[in-house]
């Protein structure tokens, strides 16, 4: 046994050398790592930000001032006026993302209780900003209708006084999300072509005959390659965790650093031996990268961390409790986002402990026939 240890931390040593001396993995781990982060958390914004407004005002009252002078940055623009026939021509030209129209008696309409209307045009181009921001500007306009109703009669509409609490963000930013998902993304990524590669590397270099003359079996050669890899994607994810997320991007992390590496470690068994077990299907790298790319796709779009799981179909759900990252991005969110502890997250690790050995398994045989058919 202990020999059999050894040879497995040679064989790692030795694939930590192929990657030093491969100057574009050690690129890509880098950058996947550090500036991929920090350019999808501050560019991919789910928020409205800067989102330029137009108003048509043809009351020109109290109330349609006071709209729109609670239109403001850092969420709007300052709101610009046009006449109704430039609200078309001004979005088609992408002008303005949205355009908001008070009818003429507004102001009085209002005060007789005839419930009249303002109609607000969205740019729905950008679905993401064109659906938050209708829901923002139709909050602002609803409180400054309550608020000058309530001046003018001495009683607010609404009945109900509502007290709301945003838990675990409470400023609804989008990169305190996408920072941690894209480290996540990044890990399954990462641990796929990391291994996947050094595969396809061996068989390119002729190396995979000599493996076969040493003393060493097909589950001591993936077990190398998985603790080499896995420790680089562990290493990276905790750097980049601390210095692009928790430094840089001002993010807090609310839960532990170690739990979360500790599961990620864990995860890594089925990722690396996902990646030996898709490089056994192939013969050159250019095959291998064809063949991740819709798995990848697949796992990360319908792991939940992209969307969330809920809304999907149930049958859709159910097949994706068999995938590692579905457990993965649910350890990871519940750890980081709600610092929930290993009394609450030991299920998906018992299930990531699972699938890991029957994906290494799997893994296994198709790797040990596959140095058999190359003898």
């Amino acid at each position: 046994m202990r020999k059999r240890l050894i040879n497995i931390l040679a064989l790692g040593v030795k694939e930590l050398y192929s990657i030093r001396a491969d100057p574009v993995m050690l690129v890509l781990i880098i950058y996947t790592f550090s500036y991929a982060v920090y350019a999808v958390a501050t560019g991919a914004r789910l928020e409205v930000h800067d989102a330029s407004v137009a108003i048509v005002d043809e009351d020109h009252s109290e109330i349609s001032r006071r709209i729109q002078e609670a239109i403001l940055p850092p969420f709007f623009k300052e709101p610009q006026e046009i006449s109704a026939n430039e609200i078309g021509p001004t979005m088609d030209s992408n002008r303005f993302i949205f355009a908001i129209e008070i009818p003429a008696n507004f102001e009085s309409d209002l005060v007789s209780n005839r419930r009249p209307s303002i109609e607000i045009n969205a740019d729905a181009t950008a679905i993401a900003v064109a659906g938050n921001g209708v829901g923002d500007l139709q909050q602002i306009i609803g409180q400054q209708v309550v608020s000058y109703l309530s001046n003018a009669s001495g009683s607010a509409d609404l009945p109900v006084n509502f007290v709301i609490r945003v838990m675990f963000n409470p400023n609804l930013q989008s990169h305190w999300f996408t920072s941690v998902m894209q480290i996540i993304n990044n890990i399954t990524m990462l641990s796929v072509i990391l291994t996947g590669a050094a595969l396809i590397r061996e068989r390119e270099h002729g190396t995979i005959e000599h493996l076969l003359a040493m003393p060493v079996t097909p589950n001591d050669v993936m077990l190398a390659k998985i603790w080499a890899n896995g420790v680089i994607i562990v290493l990276a994810a905790a750097l980049s965790m601390k210095a692009v997320v928790q430094l840089v991007l001002q993010v807090p992390i609310a839960g532990s650093l170690w739990l979360f590496l500790a599961g990620t470690l864990l995860y890594q068994f089925s990722v690396t031996a996902l990646g030996i077990l898709i490089a056994t299907f192939t013969t050159s790298m250019a095959q291998f990268g064809l063949l991740c790319i819709p798995i990848l796709v697949i796992l990360q779009l319908l792991s939940g961390s992209s969307t969330p799981l809920e809304t999907m179909p149930i049958w859709l759900q159910n097949i994706m409790q068999i995938a590692p990252t579905t457990h993965f991005v649910s350890f990871a969110q519940a750890v980081l986002y709600r610092g929930a502890g290993l009394d609450i997250v030991w299920p998906q690790l018992v299930a990531m402990t699972v699938i890991s050995g029957v994906i290494f398994a799997i893994s296994g045989l198709r790797f040990r026939r596959t140095l058999v058919a190359s003898q």
